[in-house]
């Protein structure tokens, strides 16, 4: 019982405050609450317990997951045994925050979105990168793992947009993560759950509301899917994400999702509307911190054809002879990171989608 006292007899506002402070200041992306665990914060994709803060009991877990809701999350989390929403912390940071029950307990996941936008400089990421952002129309997938900043990389493309062009920027989230501050152009950020019903229905209104810029946080179902496809093809500029390894997997993602009668309609669809595919891996870095990698698929007439007759395994070979395009697969990455000695062959071949392939290139 000792070991719970620290955190029971603290006000679970105060204990929440200062967990988010010690995250700020150890620069952590995420804070974990789980009964029975000390809290915990993950540091350069490294779990760390601080076990100077005890325990969590079964109502300290609960009770700082209530002072961060509304009413009517706190209504919703009942009725569906988890909730997704956004925490303002003072004016220092903005979390994204996951609610639910695991072993009848109720856990926390919190996810820290940093106040300052990053730069596509800033994320190292390929210069062809501008060529998506300065496109008038087309689809922009950006895909990797949960955790691997995904988000963080649409945020630093849209405000891209924000800082260099005339546009009409609508962002669809769940929830709102990075807050924007219109610079040139107009944003409008949609909250679902909040401000629309759905991905889908949020979408759907936007053609109603003369968009330039169509950020959609993820796509989650066909409905979705289609209206984000046929958004591009209509003259938006449509952004979004998918959990998803590398360019020829999204593809197959997004064709597998529909019926087969379907899927022929969608891979003409695709074929004229993918604009390309941004692929990240965040790495554990030789000298500490982590290096971001990344595959970059464009759109060209090769690719347009394979995805047209259904030849997607076919892919990473065009993107791996086209580097005078600008693109770039996640091995070539990995092995110039490597080269460069800012990661350790290991994790090279850890993180790699075809690590036998990678051993070859090495080799």
């Amino acid at each position: 019982m000792k070991e719970h006292e620290s955190i029971q007899k603290k006000n679970k506002q105060a204990v929440l405050e200062e967990l988010i402070g010690i995250a700020i200041e150890k620069d952590a992306s995420d804070i974990h609450i789980s009964v029975g665990h000390y809290p915990i914060i993950r540091t350069n994709g490294q779990l760390t317990y601080l076990e100077d803060k005890g325990k969590i009991g079964s109502e300290d877990s609960r009770e700082l997951a209530m002072v961060m809701m509304t009413e009517e999350q706190k209504k919703y989390f009942s009725q569906n045994l988890e909730v997704d929403f956004s925490y303002t912390y003072k004016d220092s940071a903005r979390l994204r925050v996951n609610v639910f029950m695991q072993r009848g307990e109720v856990s926390c996941s919190m996810r820290l979105i940093p106040r300052n936008i990053k730069t596509i400089e800033d994320l190292e990421m390929p210069p062809i990168t501008y060529n998506f952002c300065n496109s008038n129309q087309g689809f922009v997938l950006v895909t990797g793992p949960t955790g691997h900043g995904k988000s963080t990389t649409l945020a630093a493309m849209i405000n891209y947009i924000n800082r260099n062009k005339f546009s009409h920027i609508i962002t669809i989230e769940d929830p709102v993560e990075y807050i924007f501050e219109d610079e040139k152009s107009l944003i409008d950020q949609r909250e679902v759950g909040e401000d629309a019903r759905s991905f889908s229905s949020a979408l759907r209104a936007a053609f109603r509301q003369d968009p330039d810029v169509i950020m959609v946080g993820e796509m989650r179902d066909p409905e979705t899917i289609t209206m984000a496809i046929t958004a591009a093809e209509t003259g938006h500029l449509v952004f979004s994400t998918l959990h998803t390894n590398s360019a020829s997997q999204t593809i197959h993602r997004i064709i597998d999702s529909f019926p087969p009668e379907q899927q022929n309609q969608i891979r003409a669809q695709l074929s004229a509307s993918l604009k390309g595919v941004i692929s990240k891996r965040l790495i554990p870095g030789i000298n500490g911190g982590i290096v971001p990698a990344y595959e970059i698929m464009m759109t060209n007439p090769a690719i347009a054809n394979l995805i047209r007759e259904n030849r997607t395994h076919e892919i990473n070979r065009v993107i791996e002879t086209s580097a005078e395009e600008g693109m770039i697969s996640m091995n070539k990455s990995l092995l110039r990171l490597a080269k460069k000695q800012k990661i350790s062959t290991k994790n090279a071949l850890t993180y790699s989608p075809l690590p036998e392939e990678l051993r070859k290139m090495m080799e």
